[in-house]
């Protein structure tokens, strides 16, 4: 996540405009009180119309900000750097009229930086460094001389200088005071950069540290959402066991029965899609850690991936799809999990279901692009020596603009889309993307950018981890 996202979703107390406006609050009430003790005080001629107004610039400023947080929307990175720099601004102007360098709150100059450290990242902390130092070298040369105080201050500055060794040990500071200022300013150039360097630092390991702390606290909700899962599908599991061994039977009386008649290809059919079911449940059983751990046959990835949809069209016959094979090397050595294989299978009927039915009715089963029209589902792979890809290409409606950002999280479906199907709940999208995780992959959907429609679902896998196996396996 982005600090600039970030700060769009942090409630108002900790919007980085929000304390930034009740720090300038403070400020403003110490700016106004420290010109009235040397006005009214110490009687220090002071320019005092051009720094109130200044004053009240800063407060309309800050009028106008909470105007603007209770209108709401995203805070920027840039707009926190323009209140900064309004700051700076102000306070530059403040000490113009008031000695410039020599005066002793020159040194407030070093908090701008310290707040840009703390809420943007390095390279406007570093612009906002540049900006105060400009500030400060400015007020060196350009400035009103600040005149001495006439009050009670006057008798105190004769106390010190009789105390520090008379008036002409005093003298004769005065006439350093010009190495005094150099050494000011130096202090300050080393104080800035040590604060923008370790500031910068210490933010940017902490916004890694909360992004680490999200992607853990989001991994561990999404294994305990894959483990309820879990525990429900072997339940049912458990439970669908005898009725389809009773289906299988009733079938099987039905075949005898009309060995000849009409309903014996619809009852074959009905009888494959049974023992598909009861397989499916046995790898459910049987899938517990170091069981479901060691991987089928090394296959290169073209075989691979045509065996894979061979099963898949067991399930699915009325498919029309195709298969194309993109690699520029030959095809590598792997050895997917079933795991695996069951999510690429989810996300294949994902593309099925979604695509339109002007091309799903006609029945086929390898389209090699010699059919006289796009196939319901096209299966794209391509690889190099690093990664694979496989992308699953449906035409279908497409989606919607928010469903890529919703992608990946349970009952997060694309099926109520269509008015002639019925809705899903997202657990097979789910599923998979937390397997293809698991392997070091991602899937990510979008839209297909051509005449055609419908939507692209792309599995990115590295072959280090597919391969790890296969090596072992072929050699």
């Amino acid at each position: 996540m982005s600090r600039e996202q970030l700060f769009a979703l942090l409630p108002g107390s900790v919007n980085p405009l929000a304390r930034l406006l009740a720090l300038r609050r403070v400020e403003i009430v110490a700016q106004c009180a420290v010109l009235m003790i040397a006005v009214g005080w110490l009687r220090i001629p002071l320019a005092v119309v051009p720094m109130t107004a200044s004053i009240a610039l800063l407060a309309l400023a800050n009028l106008l900000t909470r105007w603007r947080l209770e209108k709401g929307g995203a805070v920027r990175h840039g707009e926190v750097l323009a209140q900064l720099v309004l700051d700076v601004a102000v306070l530059a102007l403040l000490l113009y009229f008031a000695g410039g360098s020599a005066n002793p709150f020159v040194s407030l100059f070093l908090l701008p930086p310290m707040l840009a450290a703390v809420m943007l990242p390095a390279a406007y902390a570093w612009a906002m460094a540049g900006l105060t130092l400009f500030a400060y070298t400015f007020l060196m040369f350009w400035k009103l001389p600040l005149p001495a105080p006439q009050g009670d201050l006057a008798q105190l500055d004769a106390l010190f200088a009789r105390a520090a060794g008379g008036v002409g040990e005093h003298l004769g500071h005065s006439s350093g005071f010009a190495l005094h200022v150099l050494g000011m300013w130096l202090n300050f150039v080393i104080s800035l950069a040590v604060v923008a360097f370790f500031l910068t630092r210490m933010a940017a390991a902490l916004e890694a540290r909360e992004r680490e702390l999200a992607a853990a606290r989001e991994d561990a909700l999404r294994n305990e959402q894959v483990l309820a899962l879990g525990t429900l599908a072997a339940g049912a599991a458990h439970q669908l066991g005898t009725p389809l061994a009773t289906m299988a039977v009733i079938i099987r009386e039905l075949e005898l029965a009309h060995a000849d008649g009409e309903l014996r290809a619809d009852l074959l059919l009905l009888r494959e899609q049974v023992y598909r079911c009861k397989q499916t449940i046995s790898q459910i059983l049987a899938s517990t850690g170091h069981e479901r751990a060691e991987s089928r046959q090394p296959l290169r990835l073209d075989a691979f991936v045509r065996r894979l949809l061979d099963e898949w069209q067991v399930i699915r016959p009325q498919v029309r799809w195709r298969l194309d094979l993109l690699g520029e090397q030959s095809a590598p050595w792997v050895a997917g999990e079933r795991t695996l294989e069951q999510a690429i299978l989810n996300l294949l009927d994902n593309a099925a279901d979604a695509s339109s039915a002007s091309v799903t009715g006609a029945a086929g089963s390898r389209a090699d692009g010699d059919r006289p029209s796009e196939p319901a589902v096209v299966v794209a792979v391509t690889w190099d020596a690093a990664c694979c890809r496989i992308d699953i290409l449906d035409r279908g409606p497409g989606l919607p603009e928010d469903m890529a950002k919703r992608f990946g999280r349970a009952f997060a479906s694309s099926k109520t889309l269509a008015e002639d199907r019925p809705g899903g709940l997202g657990l097979g999208l789910f599923l998979a993307n937390a397997t293809i995780e698991r392997f070091g992959g991602k899937v990510e959907l979008f839209n297909r950018g051509d005449s055609l429609g419908g939507a692209c679902t792309r599995i990115s896998l590295p072959l280090q981890r597919l391969t790890a196996g296969a090596h072992v396996g072929h050699a």
